[in-house]
């Protein structure tokens, strides 16, 4: 099988002859004579396109076969028509090869193996065994663009026995065979079988998002091209909204938050010393009670646990608050000093569709039923 993808990835349309088709659970396995689809493999993605116009879903590489998924039946011994999605494949290769150059970076800097490489639909990421501090990124990133920039030429090679030998490349898993090596010169030389732009310049754009300790080394996630492009437009826009909204100058959005954060923590500071007060007030006029029920509005989980814990220091019974709305349900704080409230919760949360638990003494959780469900609850379970 001729493999135009490795000969020219920026084929987009070709003709070729069907070899063989058969049904399969995905539809129908075509196989041709040549191909410009590039089949899943080396952490790249496959291509999407049409052949004759019916859809490709899925290319895999099969004991040396490109085996091309299809949607309908293409009858074997036929001329067809490739069309390669050129907005996808484009994407992919401006991924891989920025992935190629980070990596190449990252090995002759530090001498980290790249030991993983996925290219997701959202996100790359490249896994190296070895570690890398944000400052490290920041100076790979810097390195890696100015690269970029210089537009150097990519090549692709197929070295002899005794060149390979001579050569100095990255490969993770011993190749038997032909070997193809893809070369930025001056970044990175590696064996590798996807498609690649045809100079640096075409990556357009590295943007390194965060690294995290994984196994032994880092993980590394990347955007490049369109897609890094793309990214910082969204937080760009993001950051616009926040700007607006804090009144704030574009790069001063972080001082505005942390200044909004600084008064929402005054406020809930505020907030707790008032429901103090107001709960001693409700406690006060509690003591004595014996079994209360109490709705209060606006309350939190820990704001509905403190109102319960100053009432039952006073009632001498079963203490049972709740917060919330005929409409969105009510959240509950029940306590009994020195009592088990586990089965009376279990029928509560059954009878009310609710759920939550605790301590045998204490139980906090949530229902989705009105008022008057949970009154008449009470109600019937106090006269048992």
């Amino acid at each position: 099988m001729e493999k135009l993808y490795q000969q020219d990835p920026f084929l987009t349309r070709f003709t070729a002859q069907v070899v063989s088709c058969a049904a399969d659970k995905g539809g129908w396995s075509v196989v041709l004579d040549r191909t410009a689809f590039y089949p899943e493999g080396g952490g790249q993605p496959w291509d999407t396109g049409t052949l004759n116009g019916i859809p490709i879903t899925q290319v895999q590489e099969q004991d040396g076969a490109v085996v091309h998924t299809c949607a309908a039946r293409l009858e074997p011994g036929t001329q067809v028509e490739g069309a390669v999605d050129w907005a996808r494949r484009f994407d992919l290769m401006q991924q891989h090869s920025g992935e190629h150059i980070v990596s190449g970076l990252i090995h002759s800097t530090y001498g980290y193996d790249n030991v993983g490489f996925h290219l997701g639909s959202d996100l790359v990421t490249i896994d190296f065994n070895g570690p890398l501090e944000e400052e490290d990124l920041r100076d790979i990133e810097l390195r890696a663009n100015q690269y970029i920039w210089e537009d150097r030429p990519v090549s692709v090679t197929y070295p002899t026995t005794k060149e390979l030998a001579a050569l100095d490349y990255r490969s993770k898993k011993a190749i038997s065979g032909q070997v193809r090596i893809v070369s930025f010169p001056g970044a990175d030389t590696c064996a590798c079988c996807g498609t690649h732009v045809a100079s640096a310049g075409q990556v357009g754009l590295v943007k390194l998002l965060s690294v995290q300790k994984f196994r032994e080394g880092v993980r590394v996630e990347l955007l490049c091209g369109g897609r890094a492009l793309s990214y910082l437009d969204r937080v760009l826009g993001q950051n616009r909204r926040i700007s607006n909204l804090l009144s704030a100058k574009p790069f001063e959005t972080a001082g505005g938050v942390e200044r909004l954060l600084g008064e929402n923590q005054d406020l809930k500071t505020r907030l707790a010393r008032m429901e103090e007060a107001r709960f001693a007030q409700l406690a006060d006029g509690l003591a004595g009670a014996g079994d209360v029920i109490l709705f209060e509005e606006g309350l939190s989980p820990d704001g509905l646990r403190r109102l319960c814990d100053a009432v039952l220091q006073v009632c001498g019974g079963r203490c049972a608050c709740f917060s919330g709305g005929d409409g969105e349900g009510y959240k509950y704080a029940i306590g009994l000093r020195g009592g088990d409230l586990r089965s009376f919760v279990r029928e509560l949360n059954q009878a009310l569709d609710g759920r939550g638990g605790g301590r045998p003494d204490f139980v906090q959780g949530s229902v989705r039923a009105g008022r008057t469900a949970i009154e008449e609850f009470l109600s019937a379970e106090k006269q048992r």
